[in-house]
């Protein structure tokens, strides 16, 4: 997170006064946030929140009803076709939720589909990087496996080497320790922090997972209702003294945050 004032060469992804509404329904009111290039900005809510709404407007899947969306120094907000988006696209890698590998592909054929389809790369390159990128999220040897035979771990891991095939300067993750037990969870959270701190790139990590949240985040925020409640670091949310931060950290019922 960033103060108003540092040079727009900093600043990876910016939002200011940010408003959404479904018919009657405010999603989204007045989101402000930025998030400095190289780190990590971890969006935390509960269901209902408006979490995957602003994913959403950061990639172009929705449009804003008001203020401005800057990412990788592009004011998507202006954007008016889709072809606009081209270029920018290529630069943003995403770990869907369910991962959404392709289930008649194998595992090289899935991380090889994004450079096929968007890079002019030989076939003996494709290959390289395939096999490089399968092996920095940990599934060396595994490029003729089909997603069938893996766990939802695997899956995980594998998604995200295909989010990274074209070397995005940023990665969005989209609950990504969503239908994993515990530990499975920690190994993807802990691989997430290894991979930005190796890659030098900029993530923002979408999750309800608190765990997760405390192990990847340079800067949090947390949204309710479709307002940011508060933001800072790890060490802010762990010791903070408010009492809606307190009950969504603990995972309580009981509390000041209403429930839908």
């Amino acid at each position: 997170m960033t103060k108003t004032g540092r040079m727009n060469s900093e600043i990876a992804v910016s939002a200011e006064n940010v408003s959404k509404s479904f018919d009657s329904q405010r999603v989204l009111e007045n989101v402000s946030f930025s998030l400095v290039r190289g780190s990590t900005l971890v969006v935390l809510g509960a269901s209902g929140s408006g979490k995957s709404v602003m994913m959403s407007l950061l990639v172009g899947l929705m449009y804003p009803d008001e203020g401005t969306i800057t990412v990788l120094g592009e004011e998507v907000t202006s954007f008016r076709r889709e072809s606009d988006w081209t270029n920018l696209r290529l630069k943003i890698g995403f770990l869907f939720q369910g991962s959404a590998l392709y289930d008649s592909m194998t595992l090289a054929e899935n991380v090889a589909f994004p450079l096929v389809q968007h890079s002019r790369q030989s076939g003996d390159e494709i290959e390289r990087r395939v096999t490089e990128k399968l092996s920095l999220v940990g599934l060396a040897g595994a490029e003729g496996k089909m997603p069938a035979e893996l766990s939802g771990g695997m899956q995980k891991r594998a998604g995200l080497a295909r989010a990274l095939a074209l070397d995005p300067e940023l990665v969005i993750y989209d609950e990504p320790t969503t239908g994993l037990d515990p530990m499975r969870a920690d190994s993807i959270s802990r691989l997430i922090r290894r991979l930005q701190n190796e890659l030098h790139n900029t993530a923002i990590v979408v999750t309800h997972d608190i765990a997760c949240a405390y192990t990847v985040a340079d800067t949090m925020v947390l949204l309710h209702n479709g307002r940011i409640i508060a933001e800072g670091t790890a060490d802010y949310f762990k010791t903070c003294s408010d009492e809606a931060v307190r009950q969504f950290v603990s995972g309580s019922s009981e509390g000041p945050l209403e429930m839908g």
